[in-house]
């Protein structure tokens, strides 16, 4: 998964709808959470308070460079003063290059981290990094990423629900179009299995109009990621004065001015704070080993979030209540706490 620095646009024809982002992960059962799903467990529990963080030094790495990781490096930094870490280093390589990773992840072992949220540059090898890391006695999350096929090394995955979260863009796609109309999916590289979950996702929406809605056009192999065509997107419609109606992905600030101005219908926003928030304590409750994972290489979702012009000013409260509710969740499902 690599991120370019600039994306080249078709032509938008009707609507655009740009799904995917930085984070993007196979699910089984993709769907829509009822209210009970959703709703966030009735106990904490199962002493998940963290007794004694000082001997976990936990370490969040992304790929690469992204904007997509900046809430990683804020929300570490609150983590470790909130559970009293001994240290929290967020860190990542210049260039999206594997070999680089690892041998970040080298260095950071070599300083004293002794546990690791990674976001995997290769699918294909991610896993033998996380059998490493394991093999060493460090606790090991895959964080808004996820390796390719239905094995993950790590502790556990924390990442979005791409198929999802597509789905849910579509629909809001649908909705501004009045549920009826042309629709063209911009998406990423077609040999990625994520983008064919994407496609999924998309293509359930316009199904469940029956007919109503046409799928004219799903456009792949534009960019590995649809973080930076949101961009570009809502750019053209703004400087162009197009009527096309977007639906983004992220929450880039001019994505969000789009949004306020009326040139940008809404977005799906993800869930990077969590992501580093409850993937910090849980591997720091692994690192002292108060807590154990139930079930090795669970997949946990971490949330996607449709905002508009209703809510742009206030979807975060969701996503904070998301991230609450995933607490609850790992308390209650995920770990085993003595």
């Amino acid at each position: 998964m690599r991120f370019p620095t600039r994306a080249v646009l078709p032509g938008v024809v009707a609507v655009s709808l740009l799904t995917a982002g930085a984070t993007a992960c196979t699910y089984r059962n993709s769907g829509v959470q009822s209210g009970s799903q959703a709703s966030s467990a009735a106990r904490t529990g199962g002493g998940t308070d963290l007794v004694d963080g000082s001997r976990a030094k936990v370490a969040p790495v992304p790929g690469g460079a992204h904007p997509y990781f900046q809430p990683w490096k804020t929300t570490g930094a609150a983590a470790k003063k909130t559970y009293g870490l001994g240290a929290v280093a967020f860190d990542e390589t210049a260039e999206w290059d594997q070999q680089k990773q690892n041998n970040l992840l080298s260095t950071l072992a070599a300083r004293g981290y002794n546990a690791f949220g990674v976001f995997g540059v290769s699918p294909t090898d991610i896993n033998s990094t996380f059998a490493d890391l394991k093999s060493q006695g460090f606790p090991v999350a895959s964080l808004g990423s996820c390796p390719a096929g239905d094995k993950d090394a790590a502790d556990f995955r924390l990442s979005t629900d791409v198929q999802l979260a597509a789905y849910k863009a579509a629909k809001a796609a649908i909705g501004a179009m009045g549920g009826h109309g042309v629709l063209v999916h911009l998406t990423g590289n077609n040999v990625d299995a994520n983008t064919q979950l994407r496609i999924k996702g998309v293509a359930r929406a316009a199904r469940e109009t029956g007919g109503k809605v046409r799928l004219l056009q799903t456009i792949t192999g534009i960019v590995a990621t649809a973080y930076n065509p949101a961009v570009a997107a809502a750019d053209v419609i703004r400087t162009s004065g197009s009527k096309a109606k977007v639906i983004a992905i992220d929450d880039d600030a001019k994505i969000l001015s789009g949004i306020r101005q009326g040139t940008v219908t809404a977005t799906v926003v993800q869930n990077p704070a969590g992501q580093a928030e409850i993937g910090t304590w849980a591997l720091a409750l692994l690192q002292t080993r108060q807590c154990t994972v139930r079930d090795p290489g669970v997949r946990v979702d971490s949330g996607s979030f449709v905002v508009d012009k209703a809510n742009v000013s206030a979807y975060d409260t969701a996503r904070q209540a998301k991230t609450a509710q995933l607490k609850h969740q790992f308390a209650d499902q995920i770990l085993t706490c003595g």
